[in-house]
């Protein structure tokens, strides 16, 4: 049997149970404190950068839209620098909701902004129309601005079906103009020129349905400057914008 050894253990005090600051030395540690401090200055320059970026006078604030671009295909690409050989909607002349023949001749040289519709729509085309009233009463002085709304079932929309329409959501003859005749012809410049299909690169001919939520702003050059959900009262907000942004172009 081995003899017994009788060891004593006397521990060393605990002067703390935090690990020391570690300090910089040769090979370049970081001591804690300074990243606690770091931590700390990270918030503080985030809320100020924020401050910098959406307060009025701040000199980092984002300009506002100048410019707008120009939209040449049915895909609406914008194209920034297309002043020449731009894609412009052609002559077009239809009856109006008092029976006078109105088109491209009546809108020369002034903006306006184009949707399709029809009377007996019981989705879209009310919330549409109601959307599409603000605009007229934001420019309802302003003669360089018009409305101009093509019916999409003309058989059935004709001049006295406008007309009562018009007077039931308080349409502004003088600034707003519902639009009827040959279905062809309204149809093949719906597609072929104010690109008004929702389904894009679908082949369609003149026996497809049209019917799209989506409003149109033209400039003074017959060119597509702006489209819009007009269902989206957002939407109508930017393009009462907009407008008013192309006037001083």
């Amino acid at each position: 049997m081995l003899p017994r050894n009788d060891v004593s253990f006397t521990p060393h005090p605990v002067t703390s149970c935090h690990p020391s600051p570690l300090r910089r030395g040769a090979g370049g540690e970081v001591s804690i404190s300074l990243i606690s401090r770091l931590l700390v200055l990270f918030p503080t320059a985030i809320i100020i950068l924020l401050f910098a970026l959406f307060i009025p006078g701040c000199s980092i604030r984002m300009a506002p839209k100048t410019s707008l671009p120009v939209y040449n295909t049915p895909e609406f690409t914008p194209e920034w620098d297309s002043k020449e050989n731009s894609h412009v909607i052609p002559a077009f002349s239809f009856s109006d909701q008092e029976g006078k023949q109105f088109g491209s001749k009546e809108l020369d040289g002034k903006i306006y902004v184009v949707d399709f519709f029809f009377t007996t729509c019981p989705g879209i085309c009310p919330r549409l129309t109601s959307n599409l009233s603000k605009v007229q009463d934001a420019f309802k002085n302003d003669p360089k601005v018009e409305i101009v709304s093509f019916s999409v079932t003309p058989d059935f929309d004709k001049p006295a079906v406008l007309n009562t329409y018009a007077q039931s959501h308080n349409i502004n003859y003088d600034k707003w103009h519902l639009l009827t005749g040959d279905k062809k012809a309204i149809y093949t410049l719906a597609r072929q020129s104010f690109f008004a299909d929702e389904d894009l690169g679908e082949q369609q001919n003149e026996n497809d349905f049209l019917h799209t939520e989506n409003v149109l702003l033209i400039d003074s050059q017959k060119r597509i400057r702006g489209i819009y959900k007009g269902t989206i009262p957002l939407e109508i907000e930017k393009l009462v914008k907009e407008i008013g942004i192309l006037e001083k172009e």
